[in-house]
């Protein structure tokens, strides 16, 4: 490569970067940037720190690996630093000394994904560690990624002696058997004499990942030359490996769930989904193997291909936390015919109908499935309730009662009686109104599509439409796609021949779970549901003085929780599913809900403006982009400071969004369309309402942080302060 990935400039030796992850990543990406290697320190860190809320990137044995992919990367590039002062990255063990900071560029080809996944290979190899802790200039750090990263081009480090032939060093059997990355405290700072020397231990490195699973290995997962021999008695195991950014985690599970296997005297080949691309496994290999595990944050691609095999599944972190106990359970698996199975629908049953130590919590299955058909949901939200909005706009409120006809009757050479603003108006109103027709019978049928997959969609789809035929609205939907995606993954566990294996997705699981679901919605839940929506409605209709405001506070408080997570989505779900221009209490819900979700990123646009000193500048340069979010209903605006010091933010945002939730029930401010902030004012009703309800709300928000940070703080943060936060 011409511009290799890491120099001597990217590497802080025993530096002390601060006590919080948000310090060290700031300040490696500050390297970066100095570098010329990103053209912003501040986006490559909140692109970092954005990466490392989904989860965190702290391993066993004090490695912490931050990445991300970023418009501001303007080359792959590493930034390392060994620290003199450990730092918690989350991971179970402790906190890390060895941080890596992996940047790629949005655009980064395959060649130089592969050079990042291969440094992501060797931080599972011990002995690549423990040269890491024992190397005493930047120089030999360099030396040591770039002969993992790119052996032909490396040069021989300074002071280390020439590459030898070698084989990759075995770790301890305690730690071996544990799957934890050892920690040798003789070769824990420099100065220590155990370690190999830095080239012998590189060459290892580049040995063992040469051996890895992935795409920059065709035959990975393959047994060594001594197990090949005898690998028709060696069992098999395949696996899929997939984080949601693709460049590390995916393949530090791939080589450690490898690695146990060859402990465990058995074969694991792995799939690695990542941003380097796929090998994917081939259809010989799968039907051959004994198992599957699945280590992923992400869905996996082609997961039908798996039907009917014994399957553990996790997250792709307990696959580097824990492979041999990965693997010995996807033993077990195979050994045990009630185990969980890949089903043909392309769910595992592992999903829902088991509990064991690799499957996700029944809690957390829930919420994703939830937020899922919310997710989906959403874009019908936005744009059906933002085209009934400019109807509005064009035709007047009085549109809604007549919209049909208008567009039946009429057309561009035959104009209404208002012209053509009436006429496009309508047009406008009728297309808004299809698509948020639209709105339960996505959420049930993406409901269904988390559980069952792609065949759980139409009895999803069907769910919700039945929902709306009885009147039972949201709640039903809800319900109903629930008990879709349950009937298709039920209806997929059947044991069915093998010829009758492909009519099942397309033709069996949707015909009968749809038939399952309607008779139960119609016969037995339908009328219920309706009636609780129904009494619901009339409630929320009678809502006057201190209980709309109560109502008002709640939804405020809701909508500044999380900042975008499933609270927030909760409230923002609810208002827009009972959204109905002909039902004010839904409008004024749906006002209230949007002005409390503006409230957090303009508060803390305004803190930093009016005492700037209290923030860092890259807070500072953050309130500035937040004006824009917040006017334009994008909560999220806010995480950035909310991320960096959380029991400061949050509770303040929170009193901010309960004082303007419960302004706008109180003033009886209506809005009808479900999104766009300051661009869909021409759809509130009682806009002076609206806007004082904000400005308290949001000015609370800032009074409130500025005093918890100023009561709370001991120093002004200056130019250079590495740090998200202000302690």
């Amino acid at each position: 490569m011409s511009d290799p990935i890491i120099t001597s400039d990217l590497v802080a030796l025993d530096a002390d970067l601060g006590a919080e992850k948000s310090d060290v990543i700031e300040a490696l990406a500050q390297r970066l940037a100095d570098a010329g290697r990103a053209t912003s320190a501040v986006a490559l860190r909140d692109a970092a720190l954005t990466r490392e809320s989904q989860s965190a990137t702290g391993l066993p044995g004090g490695i912490a690996i931050p990445h991300c992919r970023s418009g501001s990367a303007l080359t792959p590039s590493l930034g390392f630093a060994r620290l003199e002062r450990k730092v918690d990255f989350g991971a179970p063990d402790g906190p890390a000394d060895l941080v890596f900071l992996i940047a790629a560029p949005e655009g980064a080809g395959a060649e130089h994904m592969k050079l990042l996944s291969a440094l992501a290979r060797a931080l599972v190899k011990p002995e690549f560690l423990a040269a890491l802790r024992s190397a005493t200039t930047p120089a030999e750090i360099v030396g040591l990624v770039q002969h993992v990263v790119d052996p032909a081009q490396t040069s021989t480090p300074a002071g280390s002696r020439a590459p030898e032939k070698t084989t990759p060093i075995s770790a301890p059997a305690s730690t071996a058997a544990s799957g934890a990355t050892p920690t040798p405290e003789a070769a824990s700072r420099p100065g220590a004499t155990s370690a190999p020397g830095a080239s012998a231990v590189f060459a290892a490195g580049a040995a063992a990942s040469a051996s890895s699973s992935g795409p920059a290995a065709p035959d990975a997962g393959l047994p060594s030359e001594s197990g090949a021999a005898a690998s028709g008695l060696r069992r098999t195991v395949v696996a899929v490996t997939a984080c949601p950014t693709g460049i590390a985690h995916t393949y530090m599970a791939a080589d450690s769930l490898v690695a146990a296997g060859d402990r465990a005297g058995i074969t694991v080949r792995v799939e690695t989904q990542g941003s380097s691309g796929s090998t994917p496994l081939s259809a010989a290999e799968i039907d051959l193997a004994d198992a599957v595990i699945f280590a992923t944050d992400v869905g996996v691609k082609g997961r039908e291909r798996f039907a009917g095999k014994p399957v553990v599944e996790s997250g792709v972190k307990r696959a580097i936390n824990e492979p041999d106990v990965m693997v010995a359970e996807a033993l077990r698996a195979a050994d045990d015919p009630a185990a969980p199975r890949v089903a043909g629908a392309g769910r595992t049953e592992s999903s829902f109908a088991t509990a064991d130590s690799g499957s996700l919590g029944w809690g957390t299955r829930l919420r994703q499935i939830l937020l899922t058909g919310v997710s989906y949901m959403i874009p019908f939200v936005a744009a059906g309730g933002l085209l009934i909005a400019l109807g509005f706009l064009f035709g007047g409120y009085e549109i809604a009662g007549s919209a049909k006809t208008i567009v039946l009757d009429n057309s561009l050479t035959d104009l209404p009686a208002g012209g053509l603003a009436t006429y496009l108006g309508a047009v406008l109103f009728q297309i808004g109104s299809l698509a948020f027709s639209f709105l339960v019978p996505a959420l049930a049928g993406y409901i269904a599509y988390a559980i069952a997959d792609r065949p759980g969609l139409a009895p999803g789809f069907t769910a919700g439409a039945v929902a709306v035929f009885v009147g039972a609205g949201f709640l039903g939907g809800l319900v109903g796609g629930l008990i879709a995606g349950f009937a298709a993954l039920w209806i997929a566990k059947l044991g069915v021949p093998q010829w009758a294996r492909g009519l099942m997705p397309v033709v069996v699981i949707p015909l009968f779970a749809s038939l399952v679901v309607g008779l139960i919605m119609f016969i037995f839940l339908g009328k219920p549901l309706a009636a609780v929506t129904s009494g619901l409605t009339h409630w929320l209709n009678s809502l006057s003085g201190t209980s709309a405001i109560l109502l008002g506070i709640i939804l405020g408080l809701m909508m500044c929780f999380d900042l975008g997570g499933p609270v927030n989505k909760a409230a923002y779900a609810f208002a827009v599913a009972g959204l109905n221009v002909n039902d004010t209490a839904s409008l004024k819900i749906m006002a209230a809900v949007m002005a409390a979700g503006m409230v957090p990123p303009l508060a803390m646009a305004l803190a930093t403006t009016v005492r700037p000193k209290l923030f860092t500048t890259a807070e500072r340069e953050n309130g500035k982009a937040a004006w824009l979010l917040g006017a334009s209903f994008i909560s999220e605006g806010a995480i950035p400071f909310a991320a960096a010091d959380p029991l400061r933010v949050i509770p303040s945002m929170m009193a901010g969004g309960a004082v303007t939730g419960a302004l706008v029930m109180a003033f009886g401010t209506t809005l009808s369309a479900p999104h766009g902030g300051i661009f869909v004012f021409f759809a509130v009703g009682g806009i002076a309402g609206f806007l004082l309800a904000l400005a308290a709300g949001t000015a609370v928000g800032a009074l409130c942080v500025t005093a918890a940070k100023q009561l709370r703080r001991t120093s002004v943060p200056t130019e250079s302060t590495a740090s998200l936060a202000t302690v």
